[in-house]
Order: structure tokens, then sequence, then C-alpha cells
């Protein structure tokens, strides 16, 4: 029950600006699951951004311990690392496509201090082609 809550009550994300080289990219999979962010197919040797929006829903303020990524080519922060209620705070992703080919998965570890879900798992993808 507290993970149901804590779910219903801490996390919304709105998803927000899409980058590469100036071009707008379309999130393919923005309806179906709030935690992937797919940039659909991007040259490589960009640079794609997305930010992740993470609301405080509960009545305590939320910490953001640490933001870890599966690998250097991915890079993320939180703007405020401690969200008071009812607050929000965007979660700023980057990946260098530079020497990546085909479909590509990267994940962003969110380390809060919460007890019922401590750690968030973000997903970014793309179809990165030769340039």
């Amino acid at each position: 029950m507290l993970r149901r809550l804590f779910l219903s009550i801490f996390f919304s994300f709105t998803l927000t600006g899409c980058f590469a080289q100036n071009a707008k990219i379309e999130n393919k999979s923005a309806a179906s699951d709030p935690y992937v962010w797919d940039f659909g197919q991007a040259k490589e040797g960009t640079v794609l951004k997305h930010d992740f929006i993470l609301h405080n829903r509960s009545s305590r303020a939320l910490k953001v311990k640490d933001i870890t990524t599966s690998c250097g080519c991915a890079a993320s922060r939180a703007k405020k690392n401690l969200i008071p209620p009812g607050e929000s705070t965007p979660i700023s992703v980057t990946f260098n496509t530079r020497g990546y080919s085909g479909a590509t998965e990267q994940f962003i570890y969110v380390h809060t201090d919460s007890l019922d879900n401590p750690i968030l798992k973000f997903i970014i993808k793309a179809d990165i082609v030769k340039k």
C-alpha cells in the first residue's frame, strides 16, 4: 500500500524539450511509458537532450541524493536536490551519440531519500545512424 501511495503521490513526469542539432525530435513512447524517452532517429555524433520533470506531491521534502548513468556517454543532473512538497525539478539528461550506431539504450538512476522507492530508473533510447 505504501508503494502504491508513494507512486501516486510522488511522481508525475512531464516530458518536455528534446533537441538534436537544433531539430526537434518527437518522442515515440511518451504516451505509453513516462519513464522512457525515445529520441527516435538521430545522427551519430549529435548530443541529445531531454528533461524529465520530477514532481513532489508528498507532504514532506524529497531529497535527490545522487544521479548516476549507465555509461560516460550520458550525463544527468537535477536542478534542485531538495524538492519541497508540491514543487518540482527538472532532471536534465544529455546523451552524446559519438561512436554509437543502431538501436541504443541508456539508463539514468535517480537516488532519493524515499524509503519506499529509493532508486528511480529512467531509460533513454535512440536509433543512431552514421553521418
